[in-house]
């Protein structure tokens, strides 16, 4: 499994040359308050997961691989998100990719600190998704492990070829594509975190998992509506 580096995985550095010092100002300002979330989420997480529990996930559990992935996941909507307050001019847009990134940096930020407080790997030498695989609380299986198998791409998550064009992307283009995009993507972040609250009760997970749920579910009517003017 890769790793699920909570570092950026976009940088200032992608802003383009011919930017005004005001536009590289905002971009920079974006990227810091991102940052800023994830250290946040990172010193949040170490605060609120007990250390040493004897009750603490195993390395292949549901929710350390939950939490590896979906690191991973929210790390590719922190860039989405950047890229796309280099590419329009949409104050309304700016605003919400901003909101995703700093809320989705931080979470990741959370999910690293539980990896480490746990005693879990940050990685695995299991295909990702492969806790989407496990027994449900009940013990059985559930929709989302019959519609995924382990290895297969995370469920929204962009292709290189997507996020090649939306880098290349300039303006309406670009917001109509990474709307539709983010819409996936957010369908995918619910589909996991649904996916884990139906293999664990662990609360730090629960919370979060049932967070995403809530907040997601909402931006995807919010996008929606969005994408809709823009048709």
């Amino acid at each position: 499994m890769s790793s699920a580096d909570p570092a950026l995985a976009s940088s200032v550095s992608d802003a383009r040359p011919e930017r005004g010092p005001a536009r590289v100002r905002l971009i920079v300002a974006g990227a810091l308050l991102v940052l800023v979330a994830l250290v946040a989420g990172v010193l949040l997480g170490r605060a609120t997961a007990p250390a040493g529990a004897a009750s603490a996930p195993g390395p292949e559990s549901a929710e350390a691989g939950f939490s590896r992935d979906m690191q991973t996941h929210h790390n590719q909507a922190v860039e989405m998100s950047l890229l796309l307050r280099d590419r329009t001019d949409d104050e309304e847009l700016r605003l919400l990719a901003l909101d995703i990134a700093t809320a989705q940096a931080q979470q990741a930020g959370q999910m690293f600190a539980w990896l480490n407080v746990w005693g879990v790997p940050q990685t695995s030498t299991e295909p990702e998704m492969a806790w989407m695989a496990l027994p449900t609380l009940d013990g059985g299986h559930d929709e989302h492990s019959d519609a995924h198998t382990p290895g297969e791409p995370m469920p929204g998550l962009a292709s290189a070829e997507d996020m090649a064009a939306l880098r290349d992307a300039e303006g309406l283009e670009a917001e109509v594509l990474w709307l539709e995009l983010m819409i996936e993507h957010h369908e995918g972040g619910v589909e996991m975190a649904e996916a884990v609250l139906a293999r664990t009760e662990n609360e730090l997970v629960t919370r979060l998992a049932g967070g995403v749920v809530q907040l997601q579910e909402k931006e995807i009517d919010y996008m929606t509506e969005l994408l809709e003017e823009r048709s």
